[in-house]
């Protein structure tokens, strides 16, 4: 029952329906639950009674971010030679030999650096999309390193089914064969998804993509998620590459075959869709189908820059996604939302996207999009999933607008992080996990992958 109560923000920014700035901002939270949210003199009575008072000047307050994609066991394979300056496709197959040497141990490690990136980062929410298991590994080794760092988690059981010898892309070493697919999906919704409010771990169906896996796994998979109701995610439209494999092997684009095969809904979201054409983005918006943007990997690996803003305007639900760590290769969210920005502007001009726009779709856009109406926004009733941020550091001294500031001249890091109104981040530094020991784990696992 211990309460805390954050006072003096410069600003607090709610994200509630009316998008509320709070000047000289408060919080109250017991039970990872917000209990009162408005101005600190407005809140004063709950400086009598707080267990834990934080005093937040000089700091700006928003819910913590939400990261809508991401492949947590790349954060060991960034910067790879022979793959830094290559196209999907080929910077897939360059990879692919590497995560094939993956144990459980490197799995663990790979999860929860990532994982700890991301809480410095103040990303209170994220999904992983693990699509490949070798050597033993499978969804637990991720769901045990959220664990130990304290984020939520939204684990998606992805796979790959067609390889090589099948006209796929990956090597036949890495694919399984589809009834294990189906088989282990139902394993680990039933031992590990938590429909519940507040819930710390969800697991959605996840086949990695149309060039891995058959039309009858899509079909399938999107019959068990939504026997068991739980969401499914897969990659779209990443590059022209990934629409032209589309036209030749199924004779229409990917958003066709998404909706040919019952991957349209509100209970499905889809990572990149950058090469969306326009009755795609109708289709999506009128089925209310998701996109997670991940801007930093689609530069990074030249796919183009996703028509975003014309999503936004149709009503597409839109989240911001970090991706893999081995695309991006970096797992920084508030960056992340800053790129989303300056792209849409280098393709459409200045006002393309606002800088609290960007930040709307790295919270309460993404946790709506991932079925988390009790996350993303700071409202009594909610869950207390908290940012604070200092802008008196170097990075964003002299902003005169807070919070477009934020993104704008975003800090290094978050200065305190609460998640389920747990301290996950205190003072710039994890409160919840032993850095020393992540970097040791990930530095043994890195030794023995460029080593092999």
């Amino acid at each position: 029952m211990t309460l805390t109560f954050i006072r003096h923000a410069d600003q607090l920014a709610s994200m509630d329906d009316c998008r509320r700035e709070i000047a000289d901002g408060a919080i109250a939270f017991r039970d990872g639950v917000i209990e009162a949210v408005g101005t600190s003199v407005e809140l004063a009575p709950f400086a009598a009674i707080a267990d834990t008072i934080i005093d937040a000047h000089g700091c700006v307050v928003t819910p913590g971010l939400v990261n809508t994609h991401h492949h947590l066991y790349q954060t060991l394979t960034r910067a790879v030679p022979g793959a830094i300056n290559a196209s999907l496709f080929d910077w897939l197959k360059r990879l692919y030999p590497i995560w094939a040497r993956y144990t459980p141990d490197d799995m663990f490690a790979a999860t929860r650096l990532g994982l700890a990136e991301l809480a410095l980062s103040g990303c209170s929410l994220t999904s992983d999309h693990l699509y490949l298991f070798p050597n033993g590994s499978t969804l637990d080794d991720t769901i045990a390193a959220a664990a130990t760092i304290g984020l939520r988690f939204h684990a998606t059981r992805g796979a790959m089914s067609v390889g090589e010898s099948g006209g796929g892309l990956p090597p036949d070493s890495l694919v399984e064969r589809e009834p294990a697919i189906l088989a282990d999906s139902i394993r680990v919704i039933d031992r590990f998804h938590d429909p519940a409010p507040g819930a710390m771990v969800r697991i959605a169906v996840a086949p990695c993509s149309p060039f891995s896996v058959s039309e009858g796994l899509m079909r399938d998979a999107a019959l068990l998620a939504r026997d068991k109701q739980v969401m499914l995610h897969t990659h779209l439209a990443e590059d022209a590459d990934d629409v032209a494999f589309s036209l030749a092997r199924f004779g229409c684009r990917p958003g066709q075959y998404a909706e040919r095969l019952g991957w349209t809904g509100a209970d499905v979201w889809h990572a990149h869709c950058v090469q969306l054409d326009a009755q795609e983005i109708d289709l999506f918006a009128r089925t209310r189908t998701g996109v997670a943007h991940c801007p930093c990997s689609n530069g990074r690996l030249g796919s183009g820059i996703a028509p975003i803003r014309a999503m936004i305007d149709r009503g597409v639900p839109i989240g911001i996604g970090v991706d893999g760590s081995a695309s991006n290769d970096s797992g920084h969210l508030l960056l992340e939302a800053r790129q989303a920005m300056l792209m849409q502007r280098a393709l459409r001009g200045p006002a393309a996207l606002d800088p609290r726009e960007a930040l709307f779709l790295a919270t309460r856009g993404g946790a709506e999009m991932l079925g988390r109406s009790d996350c993303g926004a700071l409202v009594p009733g909610r869950r207390a999933d908290i940012a604070v941020w200092t802008m008196a550091e170097p990075a964003s001294l002299g902003v005169w607008d807070k919070i477009a500031g934020l993104v704008l001249s975003p800090p290094a890091g978050v200065r305190d992080l609460f998640v389920e109104g747990r301290l996950v981040v205190r003072d710039g530094h994890l409160a919840s996990a032993n850095p020393g020991e992540i970097r040791r784990d990930a530095e043994r696992s890195l030794a023995r992958l460029q080593a092999a």
